[in-house]
């Protein structure tokens, strides 16, 4: 076992001594040791409830003759960081928790691993760190939230929480209906109730074969939780004395299979984030440019929030995440020979799952559209890519064209749209929020709902280096690179400039002539640092830009 490099020998005898100072007999020192990574914290809706999923999985590790050893990993609430600099230190965790998890994993040699997340940056962080340590390893989340209902009865998320304040903002809800939302959007624990950031990671744990059935899917206050849990915690031992690893898992195979279900369900731009994120750790070379080619060919098979009004719990009750695998599976879109934590094939866990509402889950030969939920758009603007969620773009905001209104900030641009500077028909431009200029990358999510919530939302594009939440719709474009900070052509955009938008087309331009380009780029003046301290300093020096993952560079 891994973990003889703790306990066996007598020149171990003081790392055993270590053990049983903490109440370890000597039969569970015997045993494979499990690491248990726990994101459980007080801070975190979509954590709260993570000490009960741990303690599940260690009951689950000592019903197969393993002995847990629990351990934290940090997460931030995306919602609660969202629009001040808290959210600088969102992204940017994603590293940390790869990083810490790493040093606890190596420094105690544990035999498996079972990792427990839930909210944004936590899923992909911990999923770079179990394909780093390649030991075996298997996810079980805390799971999502319900979703909420206001005084009325109609059913609400976060993402509609955000709009009613640019409602408020535009004189079309009162402070009570604001009230309404802010005590019923969010009515339990758990990751936040639509198809965002954390649902889609969590949900494309099944597809890449990290987790088992029902890991996207079952919502955080269901007993069904606990009990995945407790098999998760089962499985891991089978998957120990196997020894199938992350490596075996994490293929190229397995990554396009979770691009194909990412584009199915019309998932989170972050995706293009973290995906090639966790696949540079993979030993996988994932580029973006294969998204669109994946896209093309991929129907977009489900609406939920905040492109239609469903919920994941609503997606759990039609299938769940195998089901729209199955789905997929009927036009050949996937490969079903690569290995997941099942200890089976991808084609052995999908029998016997089957849709179970077409309209929650659309049939592959009637879906909502016939290419996936997320674009990747280039051209002068954005030379190296730049994504949109295009599930959640009106048919009116398809193809756009209009004035850019320049912001260096986000909070520029939220002062611009609250005090109603904006009109239809622009496109607002957000930079130097970027990885390196933010630095961390804000989501803007704050803007986007404003522009929503006060009408805007067919008639207005936005545009940024920065990145979005999993919760905005509209015609948001994120990601350009290079960025601004980078010298990429969004520094180069002035007021009043023509920007295109042609999403079908998968294009972006900034209808300014290449002579003109090279006179504004030969004036063009570096800004100095955001900041220059601390972690956010040496995390803009290291890192990549968004079209390769916003991966730390050695």
């Amino acid at each position: 076992m891994r973990s003889d490099q703790i306990k066996k020998g007598v020149g171990r005898a003081p790392n055993r001594s270590l053990l049983f100072a903490l109440g370890l007999t000597e039969e569970e020192i015997e045993r494979p040791i499990i690491g248990v990574v726990s994101s459980y914290n007080e801070v975190v809706p979509g954590h709260m409830n993570i000490d009960k999923v741990a303690e599940a999985v260690k009951a689950g590790v000592r019903l197969a003759g393993g002995t847990p050893l629990e351990f934290p990993a940090i997460a931030v609430c995306d919602g609660i960081a969202m629009g001040h600099v808290g959210m600088k230190y969102s992204l940017v965790t994603r590293d940390l928790i790869a990083d810490s998890t790493e040093c606890m994993a190596m420094a105690h040699q544990f035999d498996g691993l079972v990792m427990i997340p839930n909210c944004d940056k936590n899923v992909p962080g911990l999923l770079m760190a179990a394909a780093r340590i390649d030991v075996p390893t298997i996810f079980v989340s805390g799971g999502p939230m319900l979703a909420g209902h206001l005084r009325d009865g109609r059913r609400s998320c976060l993402s509609h929480m955000f709009e009613a304040v640019g409602a408020y903002q535009a004189g079309k809800l009162d402070a009570d209906g604001v009230r309404d939302y802010e005590e019923n959007a969010c009515p339990s624990c758990g990751s936040c109730s639509g198809m965002y950031t954390a649902n889609t990671m969590n949900c494309l744990t099944e597809a890449l074969g990290m987790g088992l059935s029902g890991n996207g899917t079952i919502p955080a206050p269901y007993s069904a939780r606990l009990r995945l849990a407790k098999h998760a915690g089962m499985q891991i031992m089978e998957l120990v004395r196997k020894d199938i690893r992350p490596h075996d898992i994490l293929t190229e195979a397995a990554f396009r299979n979770a691009e194909t279900v990412d584009m199915a369900l019309g998932g989170s731009t972050n995706t293009m984030l973290h995906l090639p994120a966790i696949a540079h750790e993979a030993g996988v070379e994932l580029s973006l440019d294969f998204a669109n080619a994946i896209s093309d060919r991929t129907p977009n098979l489900c609406h939920l929030a905040p492109a239609g009004d469903a919920f994941i719990e609503d997606l759990d009750q039609a299938g769940g995440v195998y089901a729209v695998m199955n789905e997929l599976a009927k036009k050949d879109l996937l490969d079903l020979s690569v290995m997941t934590v099942t200890g089976e094939t991808m084609q052995k866990n999908l029998q016997c799952h089957v849709n179970r509402n077409s309209e929650i889950i659309r049939p592959i030969d009637k879906p909502f559209s016939p290419k996936g939920g997320i674009a990747v758009l280039k051209g002068n603007l954005a030379p190296d890519g730049c994504v949109v969620k295009r599930a959640a773009v009106s048919d009116a905001m398809m193809v756009h064209e209009g004035p850019a209104r320049v912001f260096d900030s986000e909070e520029d641009a939220i002062d611009a749209i609250y005090n109603k500077r904006i009109n239809p028909g622009d496109v607002v431009v957000i930079r130097y929020e970027g990885p390196q200029g933010g630095p961390g990358m804000r989501e803007m999510l704050n803007p986007t709902s404003a522009i929503v919530g006060m009408g805007l939302g067919d008639s207005v594009a936005l545009v940024t280096d920065g990145r979005f939440s999993g919760a905005t719709r509209g015609a948001s474009v994120g990601h350009v690179s290079p960025e601004a900070a980078a010298g990429g052509t969004i520094a180069l955009v002035q007021e009043g400039d023509t920007i295109r938008l042609d999403i079908p087309n998968c294009s972006i331009t900034l209808e300014v002539s290449d002579d003109e380009l090279a006179r504004r780029r030969s004036e063009w003046v570096r800004p100095a640092p955001k900041v220059t301290t601390g972690y956010l300093a040496r995390y803009a020096r290291l890192v990549s830009s968004a079209d390769k993952g916003a991966i730390l560079q050695a």
